[in-house]
């Protein structure tokens, strides 16, 4: 794999891991279907997703606005808002909190805002043990692994993997039966809860009006990590807020469709201020909204439409480049077409030079997402601002078209391509010899041979016929 990218070299060896194939297979057809067959239940879906497009750009309109009545209404309500520029903010306020209150142990809900801060080797570090509560998040835990999917973070795993992962590390029978595994997993984690000095979640969404919280989850480990431990802490991106309970009544129909085929997921937790009045819930509640990169966003005129994802993941399901790769290929926490277009966003297009082709354009994401993100015209825009960069790359480009463009130059090109490919591949199509970018290109395809003579030509030899 010499003179290959990092992501090149991570796409060679996801296509020749059969364990990944068979996984990404598995659980991406799964997610698609699940979709597909909620969706035959929901004819005004195409409505919903306008609405849900149209509530998220109301909030992105005037986000200071929403931001600031959020704040006072969490506040009247008995919550302590914190505003943090960065993840490096919000680990040092987490890490102070923890001091003040002596919390030696976390329980985490599953949130891909703190995945993108890499909290928990900080609070490692201090001492603090943390137990991620979602399974697949305890899974990648468990390997010491990122997520690969948004809502699957370990669907790269078959259930054989994690059947002899409990094995050897939980110390419990072997069974590749998910009902099995699962019950295996509460049983570790029901202490960690009842146990818990501090519970860590992320917030699907956060109604300006009320000061409430949403949390979507289906299995229940997010709701016990709010309610059990004395202090709940809620780290939020300043893009999930929405205005009012009307906004949000539409965004909880088009969120779990999408994300897992669902009408509604099996838990909808509203948190309004810490407690409740018959005294179940946490002590006291720290909402931690950070900035990161989304103020930069917002104010681009073309990426600002990343703000509006619910993180749903559809887009990954029905890609057919995240299909056959998985997400451990991408450079940052968000893979598939949204995590093109989020690390562009977030970090600059130079971050998102390698991955910023790994895209057919065949445009499905755009069809599938729930609030409309034009992610193929993000990917080529992506591409464009890393093309304008290089102005030898343009000269270039604009040399070649011109050359393509006259018969001679298309002719010669044509001749030169076949004769390249001819003696690059093998009797099967793979790319053996030659260049190294060509090599690259055939590592997990066939190439097509060329024909024996070219069609255009055929064509004049028999007009002249």
């Amino acid at each position: 794999m010499s003179g290959m990218c990092e992501f090149d070299q991570n796409v060679c060896r996801a296509l020749d891991n059969n364990f990944l194939q068979t996984a990404l297979d598995r659980a991406t057809l799964a997610f698609k279907n699940l979709r597909l067959n909620a969706i035959k239940d929901l004819p005004d879906f195409q409505s919903l997703r306008e609405h849900a497009r149209d509530a998220k750009n109301r909030a992105l309109t005037d986000l200071p606005k929403y931001l600031s009545q959020l704040e006072s209404s969490v506040q009247d309500r008995g919550g302590k808002v914190i505003w943090a520029e960065n993840g490096d903010q919000v680990i040092e306020y987490i890490l102070a909190l923890a001091r003040e209150k002596g919390a030696k142990r976390v329980v985490k809900g599953k949130s891909m805002t703190i995945e993108e801060i890499h909290l928990n080797p900080k609070l490692e570090e201090a001492g603090i043990e943390v137990f991620e509560t979602d399974l697949g998040e305890y899974i990648i835990q468990l390997l010491g692994e990122r997520p690969s999917h948004i809502i699957g973070p370990a669907i790269h795993k078959t259930k054989e993997e994690v059947g002899r992962l409990f094995q050897e590390r939980l110390g419990i029978a072997y069974s590749d039966i998910p009902a099995e595994l699962t019950r295996a997993v509460r049983g570790e984690l029901r202490t960690r809860f009842l146990t818990a000095d501090m519970g860590i979640t992320g917030v699907n969404f956060a109604v300006a009006q009320t000061g409430t919280l949403v949390l979507l989850e289906n299995e229940g480990n997010i709701r016990m990590s709010t309610t059990l431990p004395k202090v709940h802490v809620a780290v939020m991106g300043l893009e999930k807020v929405v205005a009012d309970l009307e906004d949000l009544s539409c965004l909880l129909r088009v969120l779990p469709v999408s994300a897992v085929g669902q009408r509604a997921p099996s838990y909808v937790s509203f948190l309004t201020g810490p407690g409740r009045r018959d005294g179940v819930g946490p002590e006291e509640l720290h909402l931690i909204i950070m900035d990161g990169f989304r103020s930069r966003a917002l104010a681009d005129p073309v990426y600002r439409q990343v703000l509006r994802c619910l993180r749903c993941g559809a887009c990954l399901n029905f890609c057919p480049v995240y299909r056959r790769i998985g997400g451990h290929c991408y450079p940052w926490v968000y893979s598939g077409p949204i995590g093109i277009a989020l690390t562009a966003a977030a970090q600059g297009p130079e971050a998102a030079k390698d991955i910023a082709s790994a895209s057919t354009l065949c445009k499905t994401c755009a069809q599938v997402c729930p609030v409309m993100i034009d992610l193929p015209g993000l990917i080529l825009e992506t591409r464009r601002r890393l093309a304008s960069g290089n102005s030898l790359a343009d000269q270039g480009l604009e040399w070649f078209a011109r050359g393509l463009a006259t018969p001679f130059g298309f002719d010669l090109a044509e001749r030169a391509v076949g004769l390249m490919l001819n003696a690059s591949t093998d009797s099967e199509g793979r790319a053996k010899h030659g260049p190294d970018l060509l090599k690259r290109m055939g590592c997990g395809r066939q190439i097509p041979q060329p024909a024996p003579e070219p069609f255009h030509r055929s064509s004049v030899k028999g007009d002249d016929q």
